[in-house]
């Protein structure tokens, strides 16, 4: 006679591939980011600790890609809407994700705000040079004689000013245990590695912890797969240069035990 086992059952790992796949263009670097970050969560184990929160853009269609509590939020508000669920909840692991829109230009007063505060949560903003959802218009980050649906001729720093070099800007007025960097989706291990970074500092509680990615976007730059790829190399990471900006010295300490 066949004896029934009964086993607990197996939370699913946050991010699935097999049965999620994404809701961006062809090409967005929005889902690099996504599953580095999801790979991030599952190897960190946290997956039931974690409120997701994300902005309005493309970084919207995110809402329900991960297999965990999400929210989505007005545009600009995600960093303070997660800041609320952490201080409502300090156990709880606060991701709030966004586009280079929601952190560098209508939601610059809370991201700075946030991050002068010391505030123990986890911002990932997606850099692609555009406002991507609505056409493809200038951006904070649309880099000196960028071509956009409202620069036909090129950025000219002299009218619109020179783009945003937001971990910059948070690493200068972050305070001691805070975490900032600035990663690619073409170089997708590394930059899952800083994620990992910003999600343990703040498990750790230790400060603010914020991680630009350089992203891809063919569709509104109106380049092939060669094409995008050199824009984002050779011109993108020309002029965001990236890599670590500021790391606490626990977490230094911590990688070098591990090495």
């Amino acid at each position: 006679m066949a004896v029934e086992l009964e086993l607990e059952p197996k939370m699913p790992n946050c991010w699935d591939p097999a049965t999620k796949p994404h809701k961006f263009c062809p090409g967005c670097g929005h889902g690099l980011v996504l599953k580095a970050l999801g790979q991030a969560i599952d190897e960190l184990g946290i997956q039931d600790r974690v409120v997701f929160g994300c902005d309005i853009g493309c970084s919207l269609l995110s809402w329900d890609f991960f297999n965990m509590d999400t929210v989505q939020t007005h545009h600009g508000r995600t960093t303070p809407v997660l800041v609320g669920v952490k201080r409502a909840n300090p156990e709880l692991i606060v991701i709030a994700y966004m586009g280079d829109g929601g952190g560098y230009a209508i939601g610059s007063q809370h991201l700075v705000n946030a991050a002068n505060r010391n505030d123990r949560i986890t911002a990932i903003l997606c850099n692609n040079t555009n406002y991507a959802m609505t056409g493809g218009q200038m951006a904070p980050t649309t880099m000196p004689g960028q071509k956009t649906e409202t620069t036909p001729y090129g950025r000219d720093v002299n009218d619109q000013g020179y783009p945003m070099l937001g971990p910059e800007m948070v690493a200068a007025i972050t305070h001691e245990g805070s975490y900032v960097a600035r990663g690619t989706v073409s170089k997708l291990r590394t930059l899952k590695g800083y994620l990992k970074k910003a999600l343990a500092n703040q498990i750790a509680g230790r400060g603010f912890s914020f991680v630009e990615a350089l992203s891809t976007c063919p569709t509104n730059w109106r380049t092939n797969a060669k094409q995008t790829w050199a824009f984002l190399e050779e011109q993108m990471q020309g002029y965001f240069p990236v890599g670590e900006l500021k790391v606490p010295a626990e977490l230094q300490t911590a990688e070098r035990k591990e090495e």
